[in-house]
């Protein structure tokens, strides 16, 4: 018999997607996917069951199909389709992550748990280090959002990890997700016509392709290839990183700085709108920025991304189109301005 994989999160683009690429490998006897509503994708020939993570129902679920492998990539910051809303993306993420981890402590079964966690959890502060790695500690832990979400999920997944030693988990800290599917807040801010930004401030950001998500998700939930660990955290993310201005021009959209005592003013009016979720931590994030170190991503866990920052950005412009400005111009008119100063500096 091969492994029994459940999949939480399914009716999401990238649930989904990993579904269906799990399904190919060799060792992979059976998927089950769960979410509290239908995906409106294909599944291939996973078994879907419609089940509330937040339930204790998901114990049976577990029981009933001999579950061995638990990838949980239902903890997201954004509300699937039009009912949802902050405060059922918390109960979600949080309790239905204590009911999920519940009923994995009584499974007989289970054997890996896989957690899609993110690098928001080291917030983002005007003290933070230049890098963090899986070990830092945060200046400033996140108040409120999303990251305060995945800080209290890694807290439980811990607490699991105390309970059932004999249970392998993987907690992978990803950093912001785009791609053609991308589905979160910063690809939603990407995608306005105009971007605001914080009036003094360029921060530099990293990302991961969605690609690289489901690779890095099938790594961890199978058996570790010899010389490779897949239990413990890791941050994953591509090469490189990019500024807030960088993605500006590449995107040819134009930028709206803003002072900072009004950025929350103008969050408020994007998200009563309907246009965007700029939440506090967003504003943080747009502010301060964040980089990771992945070193123990290449030689503990044994992935390397087939994207880099850059690159996982860059295809993530040509599914949204160009913008007001055209990139060129842009890239053309700041070379020029930067010949110009230096000549002036060198005079």
């Amino acid at each position: 018999m091969g492994k029994v994989v459940l999949v939480t999160g399914v009716a999401r683009q990238l649930g989904g997607r990993f579904v269906r690429r799990i399904q190919r490998d060799p060792d992979v006897d059976r998927v089950v996917g769960v979410d509290a509503i239908p995906p409106e994708h294909h599944l291939g020939g996973a078994d879907f069951v419609r089940a509330d993570i937040r339930q204790p129902a998901i114990a049976r679920v577990l029981a009933e199909h001999g579950v061995d492998t638990v990838v949980h990539m239902d903890v997201t910051g954004t509300p699937l389709g039009s009912g949802g809303s902050r405060t059922s993306v918390k109960e979600t993420n949080v309790i239905g992550t204590m009911q999920l981890l519940g009923a994995c402590q009584k499974s007989p079964t289970v054997q890996r748990l896989v957690v899609k966690s993110s690098t928001s959890v080291y917030g983002s502060a005007p003290r933070d280090p230049a890098v963090f790695t899986e070990t830092t500690s945060p200046k400033s832990l996140p108040s409120g959002g999303f990251a305060k979400d995945a800080v209290e999920v890694e807290g439980y997944v811990r607490g699991f990890a105390r309970r059932r030693p004999d249970v392998a988990v993987c907690v992978l800290r990803f950093a912001n997700i785009l791609g053609p599917c991308a589905d979160s807040p910063l690809a939603d801010y990407f995608s306005l016509p105009v971007l605001p930004t914080v009036f003094g401030y360029d921060p530099r950001l990293q990302f991961v392709h969605e690609d690289d998500v489901v690779d890095v998700l099938r790594i961890a939930s199978r058996d570790p290839l010899r010389g490779t660990m897949n239990s413990g955290t890791f941050n994953i993310a591509g090469d490189g990183v990019l500024t807030l201005s960088q993605c500006s021009r590449r995107l040819g959209r134009p930028t709206v700085p803003v002072l900072l005592p009004a950025v929350t003013w103008v969050g408020s009016a994007l998200r009563t709108v309907g246009v965007t979720d700029f939440s506090p931590e967003q504003i943080r994030l747009l502010t301060h920025g964040r980089v990771v170190r992945t070193t123990q991503m290449r030689e503990t866990l044994g992935f390397e991304p087939k994207y880099t920052t850059a690159e996982a950005f860059s295809d993530f412009v040509r599914s949204r189109g160009a913008g007001l400005l055209p990139p060129e111009a842009i890239g053309r008119t700041v070379d020029r301005l930067s010949t110009l100063v230096v000549s002036k500096e060198r005079i």
